[in-house]
């Protein structure tokens, strides 16, 4: 280990022992060591006593900087993990840090595009619009030398020398996380190590910006001309794997409830807008934005009326094949009909749990958590809440949540903490209600028939003037190994015609044999009788088919 990476170690071990993260340490054997390994650091005391161990936990990742820091926002998503006075204070971390000079910014820009920034950008400010712990953002506008001429944009540069601090904080997590299970029997439960997994892969993903194009021209193009969503434009010639140039916009952060009150805002229909993008984007494309937080999200100060939401970074996306839409679907509508015996035998049916799950145990497992919560009426129950319970309860049942279910699970809670701040008598199941029964609809009758044909049409059409060929050839095929099989049935059939007629014969001599052998000794009427059951044998042998 060289000289840096012990010191950026201790720094880590400083931090968390001086926030008192150690005290959770549970006491026994396995923990043994570790807590004699503090009394090695004797003069680092816990100096947060008085805070409660949440935001002791916030803080500490705070300070550790950019790579802790996300670790703490994903964290804070995993609310099947950890309770909920943990998680709502990880969800507080800001992905605000200080800016990089941005002389640098400007030479690492040149560098990806392969020359000087006054060739096509004018008013480039170094100055940061925004700084967060994988890249930061400045603005420009394109020159009079671009098709795009006065266009203001914003460019986006990953931090520079950020992957070595990556990999070397990913590498101290997972000895951390690799740890875990030795600490107690709740250890297994957590599964660390597939939670620094999870992380290490969005973590990558953001590190090439390229995805995040991607990602931005796919939803763009979804929402093409919708007055629910704008996503600004990617301009793809001037994208690289560490810088990104897309279009710059001004709106209102969806956060800032005075100013769009101000403008008039149809406060109403902004957060019923709201929830219809997210269930747009999870059952119409099957493609939704995974970092919808606060930050991320402005609204259109043009339409006031007529309320649009802008998003942007879209580094983070979920996508979902057909059995995710319908266990979503299906939860929900099962849910709220209380028919928890439907929920249990969806996750069967679907392969979520194993095909031998006891459907009684598992309905009335649903049955308790579930039911307590129609306590409250269905405007105010948490669409994120219960599919945080379902999930829970098919975990004890061996069910794996994938990671795309957290990433929506995770979504839900922003929308709909959104969706009730702007207006707090929002009904998400009212709003949510039509997305999820047309989407049942349309995968069961003569509508999803039609429509699965259509899919497989252009499949048809390629290979429907073959098919009188190809049956002819199957045809053909099958008579071969017909034939095939009646060969080998015929050759099985004479080989076991030979072992019996071999045995047979071979009986009958050793009985002969030993008759002759035994004569002096036997009677003269049993060596008779043994005479004659030998010739019966080999009779027997030469007889049979």
């Amino acid at each position: 280990m060289k000289l840096n990476d012990l010191k950026h170690l201790y720094k880590i071990i400083h931090t968390f022992l001086s926030y008192g993260i150690d005290e959770v340490l549970p006491v026994n054997s396995y923990t043994r060591a570790m807590r004699y390994g503090r009394k090695l650091f004797f003069w680092i005391h816990n100096q947060h006593k008085d805070k409660a161990f949440g935001l002791r936990l916030r803080l500490a990742l705070q300070e550790l900087g950019p790579v802790w820091i996300k670790l703490g926002q994903m964290l804070s998503t995993r609310r099947d993990l950890f309770p909920p006075e943990i998680a709502d204070e990880l969800a507080l971390l800001q992905d605000q840090v200080e800016a990089f000079d941005g002389k640098i910014a400007r030479e690492q820009i040149e560098q990806a595009l392969g020359g000087n920034l006054d060739n096509w950008f004018i008013n480039f400010d170094e100055k940061a619009l925004a700084s967060a712990s994988i890249a930061q953002v400045h603005t420009a506008i394109f020159n009079d030398k671009q098709d795009l001429a006065g266009k203001e944009v914003v460019i986006k540069i990953l931090r520079p020398n950020i992957q070595p601090i990556i990999d070397a904080d990913l590498s101290l997590m997972y000895r951390i996380a690799s740890w875990v299970p030795r600490l107690s029997s709740e250890g297994y439960r957590l599964r660390a190590t597939e939670v620094i997994e999870e992380y290490e892969k969005t973590l990558r993903d953001e590190l090439d910006l390229r995805t995040e194009m991607a990602n931005a021209i796919k939803l763009r193009n979804n929402f093409l001309d919708s007055p629910m969503l704008y996503i600004p434009e990617m301009y793809q010639e001037f994208c690289h794997q560490n810088v990104i140039v897309m279009e710059r916009i001004y709106g209102i952060p969806v956060s800032d409830i005075e100013a769009l009150k101000e403008n008039n805002t149809n406060m109403k229909l902004l957060a019923e807008r709201g929830v219809q993008v997210f269930f747009t984007q999870v059952f119409r494309d099957s493609f939704f934005h995974a970092d919808m937080h606060p930050g991320n999200i402005f609204v259109n100060p043009n339409h006031s009326d007529n309320p649009q939401y802008i998003g942007i970074d879209c580094g983070i996306v979920g996508k979902l094949n057909e059995s995710d839409k319908r266990y979503l679907a299906e939860s929900f509508v099962a849910f709220f009909n209380r028919d928890y015996r439907r929920v249990a035998q969806m996750h069967v049916d679907a392969g979520w749990t194993p095909e031998d799950t006891d459907i009684d145990a598992f309905e009335e497992a649903f049955r308790e958590v579930c039911e307590p919560i129609f306590a409250k009426p269905l405007s105010e129950i948490s669409f994120g809440q219960v599919l945080l319970n379902l999930f829970n309860v098919a975990r004890d049942f061996n069910m794996q949540v994938q990671p795309q279910l957290v990433l929506l699970q995770k979504t839900l809670l922003y929308i709909e903490g959104l969706g009730r701040q702007l207006y707090p008598e929002l009904d998400l199941w009212d709003t949510a209600k039509p997305f999820l029964q047309d989407w049942l609809k349309e995968q069961m009758g003569v509508k999803a028939f039609v429509n699965k044909l259509k899919q497989k049409l252009p499949y048809l059409q390629e290979h429907l003037p073959d098919f009188p060929e190809t049956l002819v050839e199957a045809l053909r095929q099958q008579k071969l190994i017909n034939q095939q099989l009646r060969d080998i049935s015929k050759k099985l059939s004479l080989q076991q015609r030979w072992w019996r007629k071999s045995f047979a014969l071979l009986a009958g001599g050793m009985v002969f044999l030993g008759t002759l052998w035994q004569y002096p000794i036997l009677p003269s009427s049993l060596s008779a009788v043994l005479f004659l059951c030998s010739f019966i044998i080999w009779l027997i042998g030469f007889l049979l088919p």
